[in-house]
C-alpha cells in the first residue's frame, strides 16, 4: 500500500488550499481515511476523517468547520480542502487509511472526541506554510 500526499505549498493568511492523497495497493471505497498534521515542536494532531462504511465524516472542533475531507473512489484519491488558513495551520500534513474493521479510530479523551493516530497506512507528508 502506498499513499502519496501532494498539494502543499505557501499560501497567504485567509487563503485556501486543497491537498490530495493518491492511494495505490488498495481499493479506497471501504477504507476509512484521515488527515493529520504536525507543526514544529508539536505532537501529531488528527484533523478530519471519513468512515469507509457509510461516508460519514468527523472534523476536530478546533478547526471550526474550515477543513473538509472528500474522496473520489473512481480515482482512488482523497482530498483535504482547507479554507481561511491562518499562520497556526502551518505544518506538515499527512494522509492515512484504515481498513474497514478499524474505521476512523475516534476516541474519547477528557470528554471530547479525538482522532487516534493508529492508522495502518500513511503518506509521506506535504508541507503547508501560511505566511504573508
Amino acid at each position: 500500500v502506498q499513499l502519496q500526499a501532494s498539494g502543499g505549498g505557501l499560501v497567504q493568511p485567509g487563503g485556501s488550499l486543497r491537498l490530495s492523497c493518491k492511494v495505490s495497493g488498495l481499493t479506497l471505497e471501504n477504507y476509512a481515511i484521515g488527515w493529520f498534521r504536525q507543526a514544529p515542536g508539536k505532537e501529531r494532531e488528527g484533523l478530519v476523517c471519513m468512515h469507509g462504511s457509510d461516508g460519514k465524516t468527523w472534523d476536530a472542533d478546533s478547526l471550526k468547520g474550515r477543513f473538509t475531507i472528500s474522496k473520489d473512489n473512481a480515482k482512488n484519491v482523497f482530498y483535504l480542502q482547507m479554507d481561511d488558513l491562518q499562520s497556526d495551520d502551518t505544518a506538515v500534513y499527512y494522509c492515512a487509511t484504515n481498513p474497514p474493521t478499524k474505521g476512523c479510530g475516534l476516541m474519547v479523551v477528557d470528554g471530547s472526541l479525538e482522532l487516534s493516530s493508529d492508522y495502518e497506512s500513511w503518506g509521506q507528508g506535504t508541507l503547508v506554510t501560511v505566511s504573508s
